[in-house]
């Protein structure tokens, strides 16, 4: 099993399905209302559970945002491990490094919000799952790959550093395109 943020032991079935009821409640509101859907008084509502056990399973909007997120996250995971090159296996490291960062660009057009509200409603968020180690490791075997004597953990959160999903939306907001993103990431790993 790939290492979701927000996975862990196996749930009761009455917590499971309200964990099911709570995420397609989150999802449903956030469709309609934009990421401002994600009051979890509201999404309690919505999914006919008490805020109580809203909060049991989610205790804040970043945690719920995860569990949002998990199957694009499942998704990109196994692009990126076992899927086709260039960013799957198969392709050069350099290749693979550069499809990483454009498919990540393209993860952050469609679900950047929510990803900013994963990574940022509390401190360290973005770096604490299971998702981002699982990022990091599989940079840190690339950039081993394409240098070798290069400190390849710091040019990994160097990499990753650009595409928080704070930063994309930021820059999104200030009109740059996802393709100046992506062609400024390009550069950015020529300058190393």
């Amino acid at each position: 099993m790939l290492p979701i943020a927000g996975s862990g032991p196996a749930e009761r079935a009455d917590a499971a399905r309200n964990r099911q009821k709570i995420v397609r409640a989150a999802a449903k509101l956030v469709a309609a209302k934009g990421i401002d859907g994600l009051a979890l008084d509201e999404v309690a509502a919505e999914a006919g559970v008490g805020i109580g056990t809203v909060y049991r399973r989610f205790p804040d909007k970043g945690a719920l945002a995860q569990a949002l997120l998990d199957e694009n996250e499942r998704e990109f995971q196994e692009a990126f491990i076992s899927g086709p090159p260039p960013l799957g296996p198969g392709a050069p490291a350099s290749q693979r490094l550069k499809a990483f960062t454009d498919a990540y660009v393209d993860r952050l057009e469609t679900h950047g919000q929510l990803l900013m509200v994963a990574e940022t409603e509390t401190p360290m968020a973005r770096f604490v799952t299971g998702a981002y180690r699982l990022h990091h490791s599989h940079l840190v075997a690339l950039i081993s790959e394409i240098e070798p004597d290069v400190d390849a953990h710091f040019r990994a959160d160097a990499i990753l550093a650009p595409l928080a999903a704070a930063q994309y939306v930021y820059q999104r907001q200030n009109g740059m395109t996802p393709k100046q993103i992506k062609t400024g990431l390009k550069e950015l790993h020529r300058a190393w």
